[in-house]
């Protein structure tokens, strides 16, 4: 599974920011014995030290102001109108200088610890994905519309179970940390439901009812949510199948058409999911039922949709983070006619994801792109 690359408060000081005291030090030194007497630039070293608090520790921080200091002392450097009181006022901007850089390592210090633990739990919320279960080789891509967020209000999984394999792609109310306490009741409602459910529909009512009851909890708060619910039942992947039965292992091959197999879709207001081969993409056609946690009387989730696949085929499913971006002309992401017939599902969610990202420049919703394939090659 591919997040955004984060870097942690506290890492390194890029090697510019460690150059410019030193850099500015050089600077204003050369400056100061380039010109004639009467002009004096010795001010302007009070700038360095607390510069070098920026980019280094107390040690490199101090370092510079001893070095600062050193060159001051020197007579061909310091200026004839500067007073012990003037270096001495240097020595404590120094000393002030090296007390920030102490006080800023220490924040970073604390910033890393609960950033490390905020990752933790939103990790715990949505692991990363294999790369594959059971029969299913997985590929999937979570963008967050926080930036400084792991997590936002987009959730996919992939589980196997007594009825085959079970995945779900959906979006909650909300984008963002507010959104997560809904994804990780959703997320855990639905792992439990895979096991319990035999049918789709069923799996759809428990997700429903779990959003009910948790916006019943919380008066003011409206919680719902759209969902894709995929299905590749035991029997029609072969994962319950003899070597012998259905052909060999590795039949149809890695990119080659073999035996089909039925997928089945259930849409519960969401965008349907996108059948990719080596020609291209196309929709999968299917009657979307009702969001999820709307509180009907009688929540009843449509039948689902058999779609055939081989295993030259790739179901795609996304949120809508991806088909309502749009371009500067405000024309949506069509993904479907854009998509490229790339069979592997890890590289067909980044170059989903790099296309969505060229057409609209910037995206300001929470992303997640989900790519199944049946493979038989063990």
């Amino acid at each position: 599974m591919d997040r955004v690359p984060r870097e942690l408060p506290g890492a390194r000081a890029p090697g510019w920011l460690r150059a410019l005291p030193w850099g500015l030090l050089a600077a204003v030194l050369s400056a100061q014995l380039l010109t004639p007497e009467t002009v004096q630039l010795g001010f302007a070293f009070a700038v360095v030290p607390p510069l070098a608090s920026l980019a280094y520790g107390m040690l490199g921080t101090g370092l510079v102001s001893v070095v600062l200091m050193g060159l001051l002392a020197v007579p061909g450097v310091r200026a004839e109108h500067l007073s012990t009181g003037d270096l001495l006022a240097f020595g404590l901007i120094g000393a002030v200088s090296v007390l920030l850089a102490w006080a800023r390592r220490r924040r970073e210090a604390q910033l890393v610890t609960v950033r490390t633990v905020a990752e933790a739990a939103q990790y715990a919320v949505l692991p990363p994905l294999p790369p594959r279960v059971g029969p299913v080789r997985c590929g999937a891509l979570y963008r967050a519309a926080v930036r400084t967020a792991l997590v936002g209000g987009d959730l996919y999984d992939v589980q196997s179970g007594p009825y085959g394999v079970r995945s779900v792609v959906a979006d909650v109310k909300g984008h963002g940390l507010s959104a997560v306490s809904t994804v990780a009741a959703l997320l855990g409602t639905f792992r439990e439901a895979v096991l319990d459910e035999p049918e789709l529909a069923g799996v759809a009512a428990r997700l429903d009812r779990r959003l009910v009851v948790d916006s019943a909890r919380q008066a003011e708060t409206e919680l719902f949510a759209t969902a894709v619910l995929i299905e590749f039942p035991a029997g029609e992947t072969g994962e319950d199948r003899g070597a012998g039965e259905g052909g060999g292992p590795g039949e149809g091959g890695e990119g080659r058409p073999g035996r089909e197999v039925a997928a089945r879709v259930l849409s519960c207001g969401h965008p349907p999911p996108v059948v990719v081969t080596r020609a291209g993409g196309r929709e999968v056609e299917l009657e979307s039922g009702p969001p999820l946690g709307l509180g009907l009387t009688e929540f009843a989730a449509p039948e689902p949709v058999t779609v055939s696949l081989d295993s030259s085929c790739v179901l795609l499913a996304h949120t809508d983070g991806v088909t309502e971006a749009r371009d500067a002309d405000g024309r949506f992401y069509p993904l479907a006619e854009r998509v490229r017939g790339e069979l592997d599902p890890v590289a067909l969610v980044r170059w989903v994801w790099r296309d969505v990202s060229s057409y609209t420049g910037e995206i300001a919703d929470d992303v997640a792109l989900l790519a199944l394939r049946v493979s038989r090659d063990g």
